[in-house]
């Protein structure tokens, strides 16, 4: 009778209670045990139980099944950030288990210290939760991982981890970060409990790459973000004095039985955009597709409502198709792709308009396997690509070479003769050593008038524990008008990431005519030596200032002869960048910046300046000095808001006349949660010049940024962004007599230079239904208006407006998992 009993109170503990880990499968990463044997665990695919002991989950964020129990437990958390090297105060379990066609990963994640941050969020918008990533380094290279995180409610966020030299393209991410542009098709579900929160997750073999091997080894790290504290937590113990967080991670080892296949997925898309406008004067009502006499949603403005609106619509049937090749390869196709973007880039103030901005790239087709494109200085760009008319990608790796080749036929009207220009880029990336990499990219963009070939190599090499090395040398060759130019690019750099004291030393060199058609070089002509320094103290545990950081960085630019020659330095800006972190999760930061610039007469040549003689080239202003002061507040994520300000202040430049300008810039930012399915984001960014000589403000941008969001479920939200961009710009003035310039236009007439002023409203809504990454529903309406007076919201007349429909489904034609 007794054991019959105690086999009935162990099955009902099974079933209510904790699932208790045998001790063996306990792995405590602060007692060294990170190398971890995952268990095997026989799913039952029918649902129900099975009879030859096979165990049945349903991910619903409770670890109630045996399966958990058989599972090896991570365990023994370390503190990174702020501080590194000290034990978490708050208590994380992961549970990780695989079968045949997936990993498994159960999280219980302790919280006795404050309240759990959780909202019902779209997908890859946790940043502001409390979180767990799970970083899979699935070829053991130290330097690469997949990234997949959830928040308590188990909304997903993924992508990549990547720490190669350079930005990764087109998404506007630092080596080191995580890029979440690309998605994978995975399962979670998670709650907040009593003590907690618990997470449920099943990641398939057939949404990740690894080598085709019948033993696996992986690399793994945990890393849980903790809002109430403003802190990270890693699984293994990671520490500042590194140059890799990644290969501070722990193993996986003997992974067998894995079953990946081959995978083809298709993606037909539908959409239709309907832009409409005001009918040209005299055409009537404009015929079929017209709106008639409207003005709705133009602010009720007099004007609008008595012109004629007219509509175009722009159906297009498209598609992709992804064919994973076994577990190493995918091959991405697709013909006229909806490339359209269902929230406008957030407008960015250039303080020096000289140079083009960066935006980051959102596009589906380009985002898989985008980081093996990753090259130093940006040399890939995919956004340079408008509009494809079809476009060919292949990503793999044989061994320890990375391969990817892109291939695409952009939209006509692309090039200097409107004709379709041909781009192919290709790019290998070879691993050496333990986490080194030596590279080569070809690159060209030709038709239509103009051809642009690039090719180079470089090198990223690891060395002592928490120094990389980096060189790269580029040449291009560019042919235009029966015109052809040469020019080099090449990079020297060295950094050291120590936990006191780390440095940054770089020299590169970007020769006249040096372009880079598929990639981002906004400026040519140039040699830039930099070098920073990087200082940290750290306070005692529990202390209110917990790290303070200064980095003292040095920039100069010379002309690439006038470099070697030895002629005089163009630019050079010196920094000091005090960071303090305080008990919390509040920062403060302070960075004072002194700067000196000379102006090449080349660069105005558009410019003249009237005498008595006639007009004249304008003489642009001798070496200017500048000093300014960076100003930044923000707070730690509290359980309903988040929020930063910030400024700068201080004397500058205005490289548009070259005068001496007094600059005073704002922002703000609010980040506010009032309920679990709604968040509101609130910006304001300002900047002003006024000029020193006479008290004139020449220039001034004011950008306020409202963002509502309404989460029905996971799968559904809806959105309404609004942005009123408002500018004004003085005529350019001679610094020197103060007359208004004269600018050569496009017909070579001259005229004076002319105030221009802008106040424009841009609202977007967006309905939206995305079960899985590929299957969307999108419905969308925007509209464009202006008025003469900035931010009055008195004489608002639309100029233009927008509906948006997309229909997109995504299904395995041949699957794995």
């Amino acid at each position: 009778m007794l054991l019959p009993a105690l086999a009935i109170l162990q099955l009902a503990a099974s079933a209510s209670g904790p699932v208790m880990p045998s001790p063996d499968s306990v792995y405590n990463a602060r007692e060294g045990h990170t190398s971890v044997r995952v268990p095997y665990v026989e799913v039952d695919a029918g649902g129900g139980s099975a009879r030859d002991g096979s165990a049945h989950v349903t991910i619903d964020g409770v670890l109630d099944e045996e399966a958990w129990r058989r599972a090896a437990v991570l365990t023994g958390f370390s503190q990174y950030q702020p501080v590194d090297g000290r034990p978490s105060p708050d208590s994380t379990e992961v549970r990780v288990w695989h079968d045949r066609d997936a990993i498994w990963f159960g999280i219980r994640a302790f919280e006795p210290h404050g309240d759990v941050r959780s909202q019902l969020a779209e997908r890859d918008k946790v940043d502001a939760d409390d979180n767990v990533e799970i970083h899979l380094d699935t070829y053991h290279e130290r330097n690469r991982a997949f990234v997949f995180i959830v928040n308590p409610l188990g909304v997903q966020a993924d992508g990549t981890k990547s720490e190669g030299g350079g930005w990764i393209p087109g998404a506007n991410i630092m080596p080191g970060q995580n890029d979440l542009s690309a998605d994978f098709h995975w399962e979670s579900r998670g709650r907040v409990t009593a003590e907690g929160f618990e997470v449920e997750i099943r990641i398939p073999f057939a949404a990740l790459r690894y080598p085709a091997k019948a033993v696996q080894d992986w690399g793994i790290q945990i890393q849980r973000n903790v809002q109430h504290r403003g802190a990270q937590d890693t699984w293994t113990p990671a520490v500042r004095a590194s140059a890799s967080f990644i290969a501070q991670q722990g193993r996986l080892v003997g992974l067998t039985g894995m079953h990946h296949g081959q995978v083809i997925q298709l993606n037909p898309e539908l959409t239709n955009t309907v832009n409409g406008a005001p009918a040209p004067a005299g055409g009537g009502a404009g015929g079929a597709g017209s709106g008639g006499a409207s003005g709705a949603g133009s602010g009720g403005a007099a004007a609008a409502a008595s012109r004629d609106w007219r509509y175009d619509a722009n159906p297009q049937l498209g598609g992709n198709v992804r064919w994973g090749i076994g577990s190493n390869w995918v091959l991405n196709g697709t013909v006229k792709p909806d490339f359209s973007q269902v929230e406008a880039d957030a407008t960015q103030i250039a303080a020096d308009e000289r140079f083009a901005l960066f935006y980051a790239e959102r596009r589906p087709f380009f985002v898989e396997g985008v980081d093996q494109f990753n090259a130093p200085n940006t040399l890939v760009y995919t956004r340079t690509l408008v509009h494809p008319e079809a476009a060919l990608k292949l990503t793999g790796k044989m061994g320890r070479t990375d391969v990817a080749v892109l291939s695409a036929l952009d939209a006509e009207g692309t090039t200097p003769d409107g004709g379709r220009p041909l781009v192919n880029i290709a790019r290998l990336r070879r691993g050496y050593g333990e986490q080194s990499t030596a590279g080569l990219l070809y690159s060209e963009r030709v038709g239509g008038g103009r051809s642009n070939r690039m090719g180079g190599a470089d090198v990223r090499h690891v060395f002592g524990g928490m120094y990389f090395a980096q060189a790269q040398a580029v040449l291009s060759r560019t042919t235009e008008d029966g015109a052809t130019r040469t020019a080099p690019l090449w990079q020297i750099l060295v950094d050291r990431t120590g936990r006191s004291w780390g440095f940054n030393y770089n020299l590169t060199g970007i020769g006249d005519g040096f372009a880079a058609d598929n990639g981002f070089v906004p400026r040519a002509g140039i040699v830039q030596p930099s070098a920073a320094n990087r200082f940290s103290l750290y306070g005692a545990p529990g202390a209110f200032v917990e790290r303070y950081n200064v980095f003292l960085r040095w920039e100069g630019t010379w002309g690439y002869d006038g470099f070697f020659d030895g002629r005089g330095i163009l630019e050079s800006q010196a920094m000091a960048m005090n960071q303090l972190t305080f008990r919390g999760g509040w920062n403060v930061t302070v960075a004072p910046n002194l700067a000196g610039y000379a102006f090449e007469a080349g660069d105005y040549a558009r410019l003249f300046t009237l005498t008595p003689a006639g007009p004249r080239p304008f003489v642009p202003s001798g070496r200017i000095g500048t000093f300014t002061a960076q100003l930044s507040l923000s707070t730690p994520q509290f359980s309903t808001f988040a929020a930063s300000a910030g400024m700068t202040v201080g004397n500058d430049v205005d490289f548009l006349e070259t005068s001496r300008v007094r600059r005073l810039d704002y922002n703000a930012s609010l980040d506010a949660r009032p309920t679990q399915q709604i968040r509101l984001g609130a910006t304001y960014r300002s900047t002003s010049f006024r000029r020193r000589s006479d008290d004139v403000r020449t220039a001034t941008t004011r950008i306020p940024r409202l963002k509502v969001e309404y989460q029905v479920t996971r799968a559904l939200f809806l959105r309404m962004v609004a942005q009123y961009t408002a500018t004004e710009r003085a005529p350019l003035k001679d610094p020197r007599s103060g007359q208004v310039l004269l600018v050569r236009r496009s017909d070579g007439t001259l005229s004076p230079s002319a105030p221009t002023a802008s106040n424009t409203l841009r609202a977007d809504w967006l309905f939206s239904y995305r079960p899985s990454p590929g299957t969307v529903f999108f419905l969308g309406y925007g509209n464009t208006l202006k008025e003469s007076d900035p931010l009055s919201f008195r004489g608002l007349d639309r100029t233009d407006d927008a509906f948006f429909v997309k229909v997109s489904w995504l299904f395995d034609a041949l699957g794995g998992g």
